[in-house]
């Protein structure tokens, strides 16, 4: 069953993944809280940006739709506790299979991610 708050995360998630699909900043500026970590690896080297630095890697890339991919990307698992969630998520795009942990929280009436670790999984 589907409450009001697991469906207003699956917006802010859902404007993750357009936003990354279509390389819209606007919509990626939604989803995210300005002060967002990303860490991860991607085929064992590491990675990290603060959210600024990552917009401007979509930003001089080539989105996956603009490549022509077809659209794939979609939650795994949703869980919510009090103002906090955790999002496991599927990404495959621009010749990765990516994995995401996305730490959500509620701030100012709002559901924004927080914090993206991701993986590459072969």
């Amino acid at each position: 069953m589907f409450t009001e708050e697991s469906l207003a995360i699956q917006q802010t998630i859902q404007n993750y993944f357009v936003g990354v699909y279509n390389g819209d900043l606007s919509l990626l500026t939604q989803a995210f809280h300005s002060d967002c970590k990303l860490i991860g690896d991607i085929n064992g080297s590491p990675y990290y940006k603060n959210f600024q630095e990552y917009l401007e890697g979509v930003k001089n890339r080539k989105s996956p739709k603009e490549s022509g991919e077809s659209f794939r990307m979609k939650i795994i698992s949703l869980e919510i506790l009090g103002n906090n969630a955790i999002v496991k998520a599927q990404l495959p795009m621009l010749g990765f299979n990516y994995y995401d942990f996305l730490s959500i929280a509620k701030m100012d009436s709002k559901w924004v991610i927080v914090n993206k670790l991701f993986t590459n999984v072969l």
